[in-house]
């Protein structure tokens, strides 16, 4: 499961569960019951809150460690470029070398 959507799930139940607990209370004039209902629904949008934060930061961890992978590839590449550059060099010096003598 994604980082986050555990929490909205459960969530969305106890939303669900709080509204038929208060609509209940309200209906057989439970006062405490319909207040544990609201209860319900509150802690249900708090942990819906809280996987969309937990899914937001996996998110954005995953955006940068995309930018950071290409960053490293990139460095990489520079690195053999220029090693294939001084082999180069190094390859046409002994060759200029060779033809001197």
């Amino acid at each position: 499961m994604d980082t986050g959507m555990g929490d909205k799930m459960k969530g969305k139940m106890d939303e669900v569960a709080g509204k038929m607990k208060q609509s209940a209370g309200e209906t057989m004039n439970d006062q405490s019951m319909a207040n544990r209902g609201t209860a319900q629904q509150v802690k249900g949008n708090a942990e819906q809150a809280w996987g969309s934060v937990q899914q937001a930061g996996s998110d954005a961890q995953a955006e940068r460690r995309k930018e950071h992978e290409q960053a490293a590839h990139n460095t990489r590449e520079n690195i053999t470029a220029k090693a294939r550059d001084m082999k180069d060099r190094v390859e046409d010096n002994v060759d200029r070398t060779r033809n001197k003598y």
